[in-house]
């Protein structure tokens, strides 16, 4: 199973059927359990009024904003749905909303006036927008008035009343309140909430919204999604807010939707108006829902990550144009309901053509849900394959302030070979991409990538930490994580526990470019540990980089020799704990020798003092010592045929003790590229490897490697490979 299939496998116990795709296993299915009312095949589209109207909702700015839908080209676009959120009803105070004869809210026939010939003021709004060939939504929250209780309205249609069916607990209203819990065991209960969805109906409603959701309401969202349900007209049930991921099975059965955490909109002006509508912070507080709950959206119930704040311009909407981008593709990879929270009558026109782009819309109108593939701090990378086998891919720059180049192995996006990409914002081709894949993006921005595989090209296999093929002894144990593969990881690695892949297959011998998904919640800069042996063999040391947390995954790829056939992986630390571990992802095919193995002791430039040595364990017998501390190694004939981002293996020795050895800067065509801080490897006569990712031209390139203050490790060669 690739990475770009993660979200299909949680379906699979339903699935009609399976097809395959450029060699990639592709559920045709709707989830297993989803709300089957007929609506939500596709994540919702359209404008609600919280955002940008919140408490002051009138008749004419509901229908001003779904005019401006249509004239702006937006509803051409795909987006139908205008929908009214709070402040609709009558509020006079602490009791609750005001109520009709049967308990239900009663319209603010002030803001929304009866139209001329009688009848509630919302049914007039909905006709209207109807007119327009939109579509209209409506808010409620769970329970029943204490208006409706003190009064002891009937229950229409039955011989019950208010009071014989109320709780004594509150229920969530967050601006009016008021409201208290139903007994849905009581006669008469679903029959009040059958009531309230048939008035509904008859003002012609497609859209409710469910607010105040949380555990303790699995009765009112059943309830809702069975009396929408009988009244016969299809409606779209949408729940709010931050609900729980450890209920989404039930979320999916009973509506179409639900806010997988709190409001977009920061609340931040000065002068109480709506302006700005969000900020970068809370637009960045969604990439780790995206990663969590991916698993759990698909057809007809989608994870809603809130209203999309782009259009009225950065100073607005409150983030920048790169941000809005940004925006619009993580909910597009996340297949989340594209509703807008911004002023449809004052749109930005740059703005306008980013809601319109109609390849950046299909991405979200797929239905699937991407995998996030890389997380390191600010570097963010989320993959997805569509059903024809192409794969949608994200790389997103986390920092609203830095810029940053942001580096995918495409093996870990499900593209082995070569693959032609195209650039989804723009319409440009993106070139022919192979191996690794490296853009810089500025502060808060976005590339969102079309890739075709090229024909014949085959994805990589994934192995599951949690598997039971694997080994696990001395303490490593499998735990369960909510954004990793199937829900679980192996924790407890190092400080004597193992992990061992046993199973890991490949057809010929060769170096692997090998995907590891890990977890390390250290702070700082620098991560734990692990010590990865190949068939026996100790092959490297490796120091990761934090991920932001114990449950957040992240990715780095290592290269690694495997023989034909079954080869074991384990990773482990003798002294210190290793990271979590979720899953390697192993290419179909080994990398391909660009320049072969270059000695460092051979046909390069030393100065400074660094000079050959003897060294009996090191390929050839030699290495070269003293570099640092001024003194200079470069490698003069890095030669590859074509411009890219390469992974260049480096082999070291290094004595140092502890767990953090020396350090070298690696400067490419006389730009300084990265510095390095290499992990001992027990002696300055004991090898390790090291992968680096290197931007080479193409033709000759000169690599060398430095530190101006102190010594470096000594070098053995490097290997480039593609």
């Amino acid at each position: 199973m690739t990475w770009g299939q993660r979200r299909w496998r949680r379906w699979a116990a339903g699935a009609a059927g399976v097809v395959v795709v450029a060699g990639l296993a592709v559920t045709t299915a709707v989830p297993a359990v989803a709300e089957a009312n007929g609506v939500g095949a596709t994540p919702a589209m359209g404008w609600s009024s919280w955002s940008f109207i919140r408490h002051d909702p009138t008749a004419a700015d509901i229908e001003a904003q779904a005019a401006a839908m249509v004239s702006s080209g937006l509803s051409s676009a795909g987006y139908d749905y205008v929908n009214i959120d709070d402040y609709w009803y009558d509020c006079p105070g602490s009791q609750g909303p005001d109520v009709d004869s049967y308990g239900r809210w009663v319209t603010n026939a002030t803001e929304f006036p009866p139209g001329s010939g009688g009848g509630n003021g919302i049914a007039v709004v909905a006709s209207y927008v109807h007119s327009l060939g939109l579509k209209f939504g409506i808010y409620v929250t769970p329970g029943i008035s204490k208006q409706a209780v003190t009064e002891n309205t009937p229950i229409l249609g039955t011989s019950y009343t208010a009071a014989e069916i109320a709780t004594t607990t509150s229920e969530n209203n967050y601006n009016c309140g008021g409201m208290t819990g139903i007994n849905y065991s009581a006669p008469g209960a679903q029959d009040f909430i059958n009531s309230w969805a048939d008035e509904f109906a008859s003002w012609g409603v497609d859209y409710v919204k469910l607010d105040g959701v949380g555990d303790s309401d699995i009765d009112d969202v059943q309830a809702w999604s069975a009396a929408l349900e009988q009244t016969g007209r299809p409606i779209h049930l949408e729940l709010s807010n931050s609900l729980d991921i450890a209920n989404a099975a039930t979320w999916a059965e009973y509506s179409n939707g639900w806010r997988t955490g709190g409001d977009i909109e920061c609340y931040c002006s000065a002068d109480g108006s709506s302006y700005p509508l969000t900020d970068w912070s809370n637009v960045q507080s969604r990439f780790a829902q995206v990663a969590q709950w991916q698993p759990y959206g698909g057809p007809g119930a989608f994870n809603d990550y809130d209203s999309i704040e782009v259009g009225n311009g950065p100073a607005d909407d409150g983030i920048t144009d790169a941000e809005a981008q940004s925006q619009l593709s993580l909910w597009a990879m996340g297949a989340s309901p594209l509703v807008l929270g911004v002023d449809l009558t004052q749109l930005n026109s740059t703005e306008l053509g980013d809601l319109k782009n109609t390849a950046v819309i299909a991405v979200d109108q797929d239905g699937i849900d991407a995998s996030r593939i890389v997380s390191n701090v600010n570097q963010q990378v989320f993959a997805k394959t569509e059903q024809n086998g192409d794969v949608i891919l994200g790389l997103f720059n986390y920092s609203g302030s830095t810029s940053q180049t942001v580096t995918v192995s495409l093996a870990a996006a499900g593209i082995r070979g070569r693959a032609t990409a195209t650039n989804l914002w723009t319409g440009a081709s993106a070139g022919t991409l192979s191996g690794t894949y490296s853009v810089t993006l500025g502060a808060g921005a976005v590339q969102l990538l079309k890739l075709v595989p090229a024909a014949g090209t085959t994805g990589p296999t994934t192995y599951d930490a949690a598997s039971s093929a694997n080994t696990l002894a001395g303490g490593a144990v499998v735990a369960g994580c909510n954004s990793c593969l199937d829900g679980e990881k192996v924790g407890y690695v190092g400080d004597g526990g193992t992990l061992t892949f046993n199973d890991v297959d490949v057809s010929a011998a060769g170096t692997y470019a090998v995907q590891i998904g890990y977890l390390d919640g250290s702070s700082g800069t620098v991560g734990r540990s692990a010590t990865i042996t190949v068939n026996g063999g100790a092959v490297q040391t490796l120091t990761f980089v934090p991920t932001g947390s114990f449950g957040n995954p992240g990715s780095v790829t290592v290269s690694l020799p495997l023989k034909a056939g079954e080869n074991t992986v384990e990773f482990s630390d003798s002294a210190a704990y290793a990271p979590d571990f979720e899953a390697i992802t192993v290419p179909s095919a080994a990398t391909t020798s660009v320049t072969g193995y270059l000695a460092a002791s051979s046909a390069n430039t030393l100065a400074g003092g660094a000079a050959v040595q003897s060294c009996s364990a090191c390929t050839g017998g030699e290495k070269v010592g003293y570099v640092g501390d001024g003194g200079t190694l470069t490698f003069n004939r890095v030669n590859v045929s074509s411009a890219g981002v390469y992974p260049v293996l480096i082999e070291y020795c290094d004595g140092s003790s502890g767990d953090t050895g020396r350090s070298a800067t690696i400067t490419v065509n006389g730009v300084v590229v990265q510095t390095i801080v290499f992990t001992p490897t027990g002696g300055f006569a004991t090898p390790g490897t090291v992968t680096a990712y290197l931007p080479l031209s193409a033709g000759a390139n000169t690599v060398e490697f430095s530190d101006a203050s102190a010594y470096a490790p000594d070098f053995n060669g490097i290997t480039v490979s593609q």
